[in-house]
């Protein structure tokens, strides 16, 4: 039987953290073995004729095999390695103006046509009980097409053992420099997605992603506090190739505080300055709360552009349908309606995309058979467009699809997912050091941290990983216990510069939820450093009374 069940992979930093996976175990060399595209083809054409014998007008038919690969370490011990297949057909149909879906992991034609029959007997049900017919923005049928993820080097040929041991010296390097408890995993994933539906369309598309997160821990064994540094690379979509490095690849942050990367990443090296940053932070001053100007990396930015901008645009969130689970927004209609509404200052600009090379959120099409693509969603600053997928289009007056359909499994009905979206680069231009000297007291922030923000994406409060002051211009000492507080509209509009494009780059969501039931998917946030003024810092150690 099908089933989805979650690793539980320690952490550091506080608890665990609960990986969902997806499927049966598998061999590693089993990985390799494709499906037929004629055989998925044969499949969707006997669902197809049978949903639409059955009374559909319209159906779509998804055939997934899932495969991941996830390798987890901890200080020179390997913990787990899971290979993981999943394998079906989803049925989607309208029929009597409802949607209906079946799914079935029995792939034989008769298995597959009576899933069809039954997904459209559930749209009747649920017909009954609808007040409005689903209405459909129109997509052209691109009859038999193939999309692939480019990679040089595929994850999947990559032995097991070249990948522990990478891992392993990774933190080898980390509790060498300083850390006295290392963890690094790797998780790989492999979407093999067919497409086909009534419109006409026939889409084969090969995804490919991988993640390293790691954790390095130091503890001051007199006190018993301890404190982390997490990696600073990003989940991309792309093959093991990722892990080739050269000096190319890596960005000298402001002040020459760290190394950052990309397009590529040096682990071993990032692990070893983990190790070393890790038992920095033990001595480093807490910080003084109050007003500061905050200079923020690409890698930490991407996780408030998630919460605060990929979230609250999101059109099924501003409809309430998501209310009862992930919250509404407080980006409502009325305030795109107005056209005036400054979701941030004149020289923010958020586009949204699917087309990005290496993101997360790239691919040829969506779950829908729409064309990956571009738009706007905040434009000097006014909010000017949302995410929407075919059903939702006409209420927001587009005549098309912007192709945030997504399922995380054959067996989940798709729904609108979150596409990239993007910090548009400054058009002058500036370095992250020339935008610190203009700073008189400041904090520039690098990596992920702890967040919080309310069920309307709007007040919240983000942390980091390294924190350095800026004082008079330069980059000072290191400090810790920082987490800065504000809500959208007031953050975005205290945006006052945005380093030009030689400095963009993007941070993802490997394991972004959202659903019910929940489903999870992926997701990229590309910036350049900028800098917001006069944001509230708090000190996160402080305590009342």
């Amino acid at each position: 039987m099908e089933r989805r069940s979650f690793l539980k992979v320690g952490a550091a930093a506080g608890g665990s953290l609960l990986i969902p996976v997806f499927g049966h175990a598998i061999a590693a060399d089993e990985l390799l073995n494709p499906m037929a595209v004629q055989f998925k083809k044969s499949l969707a054409d006997i669902a197809l004729d049978a949903a639409t014998r059955a009374g559909a007008s319209y159906c779509d038919v998804r055939i997934g095999r899932y495969l991941n690969q996830f390798i987890t370490t901890r200080d020179l011990n390997v913990e787990d390695i899971v290979n993981t297949e999943s394998s079906g057909v989803g049925v989607r149909v309208i029929a009597g103006g409802a949607y209906g879906f079946c799914s079935t992991n029995v792939m034989t034609p008769d298995a597959v046509a009576e899933a069809a029959r039954q997904a459209v007997a559930i749209a009747r049900a649920n017909g009954k009980l609808q007040t409005a017919p689903v209405e459909l923005a129109p997509v052209k049928g691109v009859g038999e097409v193939a999309w692939a993820t480019p990679f040089k080097k595929d994850w999947r040929a990559v032995p097991i053992r070249e990948k522990a041991e990478l891992l392993i010296a990774a933190n080898k390097a980390g509790l060498d420099a300083g850390a006295n408890f290392m963890q690094a995993n790797l998780f790989q994933v492999n979407q093999q997605k067919y497409f086909a539906s009534t419109d006409g369309a026939y889409i084969d598309q090969d995804m490919h992603r991988l993640w390293s997160p790691f954790t390095a821990t130091a503890v001051d064994k007199a006190s018993n506090r301890f404190r982390t540094r997490d990696g600073l690379s990003s989940p991309v979509a792309m093959g093991y190739e990722f892990f080739d490095a050269r000096p190319e690849h890596k960005v000298r942050a402001a002040g020459g505080v760290t190394t950052l990367y990309h397009g590529a990443y040096d682990l071993i090296e990032d692990a070893r300055a983990a190790g070393r940053q890790a038992r920095e932070k033990l001595g480093a001053k807490s910080v003084e709360p109050g007003k500061y100007d905050l200079v923020l990396s690409p890698e930490h930015l991407f996780l408030t552009i998630h919460e605060s901008v990929g979230h609250a645009t999101e059109l099924d969130r501003v409809l309430g349908y998501e209310a009862n689970y992930a919250g509404t927004s407080f980006a409502t209609l009325d305030k795109w309606q107005s056209k005036r509404f400054n979701y941030g200052s004149s020289i923010v600009n958020f586009v949204a995309d699917r087309t990005t090379a290496a993101s997360l959120g790239c691919v040829g099409y969506d779950d829908e058979g729409v064309p990956a693509k571009r738009w706007d969603i905040i434009k000097d600053g006014i909010l000017v467009n949302y995410q929407a997928t075919r059903d939702q289009a006409h209420v927001i007056g587009e005549k098309a699809s912007q192709g945030c359909s997504y399922a995380d499994s054959w067996s989940s009905v798709q729904f609108q997912r979150m596409p990239n979206v993007s910090l548009q680069a400054g058009t002058r231009q500036l370095t992250p050091d020339e935008m610190v000297k203009d700073v008189k007291k400041g904090i520039y922030i690098l990596g992920r941290g702890s967040f919080s923000i309310d069920q309307q994406r709007y007040n919240f409060q983000f942390g980091g990983q390294l924190y350095f002051e800026i004082k008079n211009g330069k980059i000072g000492q290191q400090l810790e216990d920082v987490a800065y507080q504000s809500n959208t509209q007031e953050f975005w509009n205290a945006c006052t510069a945005l380093c030009d494009a030689r400095d963009w780059r993007m941070g993802g969501s490997f394991f972004d939820g959202k659903g019910q039931p929940s489903q999870v998917s992926a997701v990229s946030h590309g910036s350049p450093t900028t800098r917001f003024n006069g944001i509230n810092v708090i000190n996160t150690a402080r305590k009342i009374g």
